[in-house]
């Protein structure tokens, strides 16, 4: 089981950081949430771990 990764990893992150601003431009928020959604889910398809992808939920709702 691969443990999930939380420091920072991302190569040229400003330039990740641009293209995503970039991507919600112009976009209504409806037009976001399913750019964020179809992104989680190819970005969580790449990482498949099933237990690695739990641990990233958890750690986005916290300790409830």
């Amino acid at each position: 089981m691969t443990k999930l990764k939380t420091t920072p990893r991302i190569e040229k992150p400003d330039e990740f950081y641009k293209a995503l601003a970039d991507l919600h431009e112009g976009k209504s928020a409806e037009e976001s949430l399913l750019i964020n959604s179809k992104l989680i889910l190819l970005l969580a398809n790449h990482i498949g771990e099933h237990e690695v992808l739990m641990a990233a939920i958890k750690a986005v709702i916290g300790d409830r």
